[in-house]
């Protein structure tokens, strides 16, 4: 089912009349989680995005190729209210207009977002990068009066056990390799409690042990929680990828299975050059 054609079947009135709704979840209850449907952006007459049509249903582990150029940053600017589309929708669950949301206002709504480089404070401890990262009153004075109790002393220990840097505990954050910086990143946006994880060139400078493992991460995140992964190393991608969507020239060229990519006539011509 296409972005269309799932618009096309929402029933819900809010949405459907494209009212600015922040719920506290997200209703993905046509198991659809995020809709791109016609999605334009220029830039000074260079069409970024054309026409640009996703959906992602909710659990998913998606993989985004393509060339440079082809819209892939535009694209997350998109869903991330970085960017605002000159036309088309772009929906969050069915109640959740993207075009219509700040930056801030879509990552409380359930969005995070990674960027290549890894952005972490490395002169605190992995602890304390999980501690300040997670979901609460970021205000000066709630923050200050802030203790941890139990129960959040015990979802920072899961999120490190999650992404494998328990025994690490108690080091300084620039102390870790790129790979584990990568790690606690993405530990950072779990503790922001998405549902949708957007992850830009998360392997790109690891060595070939930190990508098995960050692939073993990733299917292991798939299912709780929504991953969209733009990645250029293709073996990567033929590790963990569920579906694959590329695109050219700002819309999508290709979707399907990584098999189904690799046979594309079209891929293989404007992308994969084999």
């Amino acid at each position: 089912m296409n972005a269309t054609v799932a618009r096309e079947n929402w029933d819900d009135a809010s949405a459907a009349s494209g009212m600015r709704v922040l719920a506290s979840g997200v209703d993905t209850g046509n198991t659809g989680i995020l809709y791109l449907d016609a999605i334009s952006v220029s830039f000074d007459g260079f069409k970024a995005l054309n026409e640009l049509s996703l959906l992602i249903d909710a659990g998913e582990l998606r993989c985004v190729i393509g060339p440079n150029g082809a819209g892939k940053t535009t694209m997350m600017d998109v869903i991330t209210g970085k960017t605002r589309p000159d036309t088309g929708t772009a929906f969050f669950g069915q109640t959740i207009d993207l075009t219509r949301f700040t930056e801030a206002e879509i990552a409380t709504a359930g969005i995070g977002r990674k960027f290549q480089k890894p952005t972490v404070f490395e002169h605190h401890t992995v602890f304390e990068n999980l501690e300040l990262a997670q979901k609460c009153d970021k205000r000066v004075w709630p923050t200050l009066r802030a203790r941890l109790d139990s129960e959040a002393r015990d979802r920072i220990a899961a999120t490190m056990e999650t992404i494998k840097l328990l025994p690490e505990a108690s080091r300084l954050a620039g102390l870790l390799s790129h790979g584990q910086k990568q790690w606690l990143e993405i530990g950072m946006l779990l503790m922001q409690e998405p549902q949708l994880l957007l992850l830009d060139e998360p392997v790109a400078g690891m060595t070939d042990d930190e990508s098995m493992r960050s692939a073993d991460l990733f299917l292991s995140l798939a299912g709780k929680y929504t991953l969209i992964v733009v990645e250029h190393d293709m073996e990567f991608v033929e590790r963990i990828a569920q579906k694959v969507t590329v695109l050219h020239e700002g819309s999508v060229l290709a979707e399907g299975t990584m098999d189904q990519i690799q046979q594309n006539e079209q891929v293989i011509e404007v992308f994969l050059g084999r």
